[in-house]
């Protein structure tokens, strides 16, 4: 593990005033080519303040994420860490600026970018997919000891299946990394080709039709073409139905 970090001689000054505005009257202040921007800290008043636009990035340039900018504002000299930018999501012009005030004798806490150098033989030789899992780091250190970036050799990673785990970064004497030994920040998974599934075409269902067998008179087929008794036919209009036989009245005897 390499890692970056300025030197005390490096001090970057960014100029400022005391800014008043607020709600709309904030973007009349965009438009004329300044930033918006608040400090603040433990045991420290937040203060609303407005620098511009050139002064700014010239600034954030040299410090980027995790250099210490002292803030010129009326008579005094504020050591600070960027905490936040809010950017346009269309233009990205910076909209925002928080600045985290910061005593530069008590450790802090904060997150350090993670720069890949090298290449891995198990990605250029034997075709693995490198997977970057962590991009940042959070470290404990003094602001003035803070690196700018922390780098991983990605050379070390040999062979598919290889990771690079926090245990696995050397040991600084300015700083510590606060985060779990077992944490991967990179590794080398095999290439795995998509399957093609091909296209089905589904058909329609087959429609067969079977010849009905005609019906035997005084019979009606069934659904497997046998045949059951047919109903007895309705009587004809004016017919009895059932009528029994006419019986004579019987007979007197003769005296």
């Amino acid at each position: 593990m390499a890692t970056q970090k300025k030197g005390s001689s490096d001090k970057i000054v960014l100029s400022t005033t005391l800014r008043r505005e607020t709600g709309k009257k904030v973007r009349k202040l965009r438009k004329e080519g300044i930033i918006p921007a608040n400090i603040f800290g433990r045991d420290f008043a937040s203060r609303s303040i407005s620098m511009t636009v050139k002064n700014f990035i010239q600034a954030y340039k040299k410090a980027r994420a995790t250099g210490i900018i002292y803030v010129s504002l009326d008579q005094e000299s504020i050591p600070t860490l960027i905490s936040n930018i809010q950017r346009d999501p269309i233009r990205d012009s910076v909209l925002h600026v928080d600045f985290r005030k910061v005593d530069l004798k008590q450790k802090i806490e904060t997150a350090v970018p993670v720069t890949f150098i090298g290449q891995s033989e198990a990605v250029s030789v034997k075709g693995g997919v490198l997977i970057t899992q962590s991009d940042h780091l959070m470290v404990e250190a003094l602001p003035t000891d803070i690196p700018s970036r922390i780098e991983v050799d990605l050379t070390k990673i040999k062979e598919i299946g290889q990771e690079i785990k926090v245990s696995d970064l050397a040991k600084s004497t300015t700083f510590e990394i606060k985060e779990e030994p077992n944490k991967v920040i990179v590794s080398v998974t095999e290439h795995k080709e998509e399957s093609v599934v091909p296209e089905t075409t589904v058909e329609a269902p087959e429609i067969t039709t079977e010849k009905v067998p005609e019906a035997v008179e005084g019979e009606a087929p069934t659904a497997e073409g046998a045949t059951v008794p047919a109903a007895t036919p309705a009587p004809a209009a004016g017919e009895k139905k059932d009528a029994k036989p006419e019986q004579k009245p019987p007979e007197k005897k003769k005296k």
